[in-house]
């Protein structure tokens, strides 16, 4: 009961998150168009201190938007703030980590081929440090000098970033470090929005129902939070991409998986730039040719090998008595079969079916059977059942698409090996 609890508020969770996430990459994408799309004001404006206006016909009528360069002739009685679509999606997402990632750390978090956690507490203690410690080192980079130099601030970032990526790949399990890196990603832009932006906004609005004309600190912040928001907008595409890389398991559970993150996040750096730069009158077709050729490069590179389906025929070899084992476990994708002696010490061949099916019984069918027993499971995920060479035949494809990809087991749970991983396959691609 507990488990199908959980189920149902983190689906609460995720619709929320997602509702909360629509509308703040909404806001994003509209106010750096609006921003980079304002052109110079007829001289009247001017003289009211608009710095730039915009005309727009949406939904059968005109718009006319102008924006001040720091404070209008007097404040508006009604102020609309855009902060909390950023807060709501921080927080859906940071109680969506805690229920799918902390709650079930065995199984989402923890890869003990990689790291064995002496507990649960450990993984998310280091899981919580590795985060707020990232967006630590990003505030004080921030702060710094390197901050005001673009370039610079930018290169500095997109290195940490390639780091921090491959480090979450050392720690925890592949499908969680995809998720690391795009929370340390929401992190740093919820953080710029109540860091940076909204106190360089509250200082405006301040000096102007006072009646004062903001200063040069004013203005800093002003221009400190203009690069905060940009920056939101440069994370914004890589940020989507990880939300849902969880439905994805051919590229976190790829042999250098967290290079196929970094690569990702400059494709989709690079098209945004294009669309930035598009809004200023500067087209450069370049920043969109260069991340499809790296697309197809990233697919090229990523394609899996081909499939040999694992031959049938049984092979009789002997086995010392005292070297059998209780079960039989496949241990070379290459065999067919595995000897083992029975009762009386003679050695017996098991074949190639019946190999790979103990696997898939100690393996897999922990939690793909009617009644799983693996902790944190009520029902075999997606409803499939795996116990037969039956059941086998039937989910062929998505057996061979979910154990090829590492996708299965969760986590690698059950800690298959990549010989028992390959001979899966490979019995299942023959059926």
């Amino acid at each position: 009961m507990g488990a199908y609890l959980l189920d149902w508020v983190a689906l609460f969770f995720r619709w929320f998150h997602v509702i909360a996430g629509v509308a703040w990459i909404g806001a994003s994408f509209y106010f750096v168009w609006l921003d980079l799309s304002l052109r110079k004001p007829p001289q009247w404006k001017a003289d009211k201190g608009i710095s730039g206006d915009l005309w727009a016909v949406h939904g059968g009528g005109f718009y006319e938007i102008a924006k001040y360069k720091l404070e209008p002739e007097e404040m508006p009685k009604t102020l609309h703030w855009f902060k909390w679509e950023a807060y709501t999606t921080w927080l859906t997402g940071a109680a969506m980590m805690a229920i799918v990632y902390y709650a079930n750390a065995t199984a989402y978090l923890i890869d003990p081929s990689k790291v064995a956690f002496g507990s649960h507490v450990g993984a998310i203690s280091t899981s919580l440090l590795f985060l707020f410690g990232s967006y630590f080192v990003y505030e004080v980079i921030v702060r710094s000098r390197i901050g005001k130099n673009a370039l610079v601030f930018s290169s500095t970032i997109f290195i940490l970033l390639v780091l921090a990526t491959w480090g979450s790949y050392q720690l925890f399990s592949d499908r969680a470090s995809f998720i690391h890196v795009g929370a340390i990603l929401g992190t740093i832009m919820a953080g710029n929005v109540f860091f940076g932006i909204m106190p360089a906004q509250r200082a405006l609005v301040d000096c102007v129902r006072r009646g004062e004309k903001p200063g040069k600190e004013v203005a800093d912040l002003a221009l400190m939070a203009k690069n905060r928001s940009l920056m939101n907008n440069y994370f914004t595409l890589p940020l989507i991409f990880t939300m849902i890389s969880n439905h994805y398991p051919m590229m976190y559970s790829h042999a250098h998986g967290w290079l196929v993150l970094v690569f990702v996040g400059v494709i989709t750096a690079l098209v945004r730039h294009y669309f930035n730069q598009k809004h200023l009158g500067n087209t450069q077709p370049k920043f969109l040719w260069i991340p499809a050729l790296l697309t197809v490069l990233l697919i090229i590179w990523m394609r899996p090998a081909p499939i040999e389906p694992l031959p049938v025929p049984p092979v009789q070899s002997a086995v010392p008595v005292e070297a059998a084992p209780e079960t039989p476990t496949p241990t070379d994708a290459t065999n067919p079969a595995i000897a083992a002696a029975d009762s009386t010490g003679e050695a017996v061949t098991v074949s190639a079916n019946d190999a790979v099916m103990s696997v898939v019984q100690a393996k897999c069918a922990t939690c793909h059977m009617a009644q799983p027993t693996q902790q944190g499971f009520n029902a075999p995920p997606a409803g499939i059942i795996l116990q037969t060479p039956e059941d086998m035949k039937t989910h062929q494809a998505k057996v061979v698409t979910a154990v090829q990809t590492g996708y299965m087991p969760l986590g690698n749970i059950t800690q298959l090996t990549d010989e028992e991983r390959a001979q899966i396959v490979a019995y299942a691609a023959g059926l």
